[in-house]
């Protein structure tokens, strides 16, 4: 996992932030290109990749939801996009209630709160379900752990997704 490699990590899910951040300050002073500003061209285009690689792999491996996806696509697990089928009905209701307030009914307010409020427990019970799934498979690598570890991360991002429309429609309301 080139990401782990280039910052010399052994490829886990949960990492210890602080240590990341050493690492890629540590690296990202050996590649700086500054330091290759009279080297070959060859030593400075390796420089210049290595720069990119270690900027990409510390934002990636920084958060917890972007380490996972990348852990499991380096894994050969397809990250999915579809809405997990057990939210549809409130994804249905929430649609109504935003249209509603779109077209000018400020009773769906009080919904549209109500949701947000379930919409971000729910982000929070994704992210205690997360931190699981990573300890349980850094102790005991297993594809079911990764294929639970897939399924929380598309539900989380399926709400995340949700909070993010509610709270734009919330604020456009209040600005009326």
């Amino acid at each position: 996992m080139k990401f782990y490699d280039s910052l010399g990590l052994e490829p886990k899910l949960a990492l210890n932030l602080d240590d990341l951040k050493k690492r890629f300050y540590e690296r990202s002073r050996q590649w700086h290109p500054d330091h290759f500003a009279r080297a070959s061209a060859d030593d400075r285009e390796q420089s210049l990749e290595m720069t990119s690689v270690l900027n990409d792999a510390f934002r990636t491996l920084r958060d917890p939801v972007a380490r996972a996806e990348y852990f499991l696509i380096e894994s050969g697990i397809e990250v999915s996009k579809e809405a997990p089928p057990e939210l549809l009905e409130e994804v249905f209701e929430l649609n109504m209630a935003l249209e509603e307030l779109r077209e000018g009914d400020a009773s769906a307010r009080p919904q549209l709160v109500a949701a947000q409020e379930r919409f971000i427990a729910m982000l929070a019970d994704s992210d205690a379900s997360l931190t699981e799934l990573f300890a349980r498979h850094d102790a005991a690598p297993a594809r079911e752990v990764l294929d639970q570890i897939r399924a929380a991360l598309n539900r989380r991002r399926y709400v995340s997704n949700l909070v993010r429309e509610v709270e734009k429609e919330l604020n456009v309301s209040a600005a009326n």
